[in-house]
């Protein structure tokens, strides 16, 4: 890191390489798979945001330690600074990440945004424990609702019975003759990896 600061020109023909090699595997060609490509090109921001950060510090040295010998050093310095923010802009175009307002607004105000995945997970937890119990209660209700009905209309509750079972077995054959459809009629979306 020592040596791209003290070459601003080493610097910035380093940059230009690694901004002209990104357009290429940003492109997915030559094979490789989309995700691949931005993994990679996000292994490239990542590395790019961790160059910044030490000629951060160098400069930071630099600054505060500054008298007129030490002139050429800054400017060499600033100089790479600058270079290796221009990368880093030419590289963040290939990388979509979207981050939402809330973790960025806890960034700002000093938190830790692990704040805002656990409450994002907590929520989750509770609206899945409410409907949860909602759906018990339908599930009781139902079960109800036969049990009374079958004392009051048994030929009609048996024949509710028969159409529910042809009408289960019906879902199930179709299930099992279209792999990729759920019994509501949806198609089933492949997870992510």
């Amino acid at each position: 890191m020592e040596n791209t600061a003290a070459n601003p020109s080493a610097a910035a023909a380093a940059a230009a390489a690694a901004a002209a090699g990104n357009g290429v595997q940003a492109s997915g060609t030559g094979g490789e798979r989309p995700e691949d490509a931005s993994k990679q090109n996000l292994a490239q921001v990542t590395s790019s945001i961790q160059k910044t950060l030490g000629l951060l510090h160098q400069l930071n040295l630099t600054v505060s330690s500054f008298n007129s010998a030490s002139q050429l050093p800054l400017l060499q310095r600033l100089n790479a600074l600058v270079a290796e923010l221009d990368t880093m802009q030419k590289l963040a175009e290939g990388c979509n990440i979207q981050v939402p307002m809330e973790v960025v607004n806890l960034i700002d105000d000093g938190k830790n945004p692990d704040e805002f995945t656990r409450d994002v997970l907590n929520s989750c937890i509770a609206k899945n424990q409410i409907t949860k119990g909602k759906t018990d209660a339908f599930k009781s209700l139902r079960k109800h609702l036969l049990e009374e009905l079958e004392q009051a209309f048994p030929e009609d509750v048996e024949a509710y019975r028969e159409i529910r079972a042809t009408s289960a077995a019906e879902a199930k054959r179709l299930a099992q003759s279209h792999p990729g459809t759920l019994p509501n009629g949806d198609v089933k979306v492949k997870a992510e990896h």
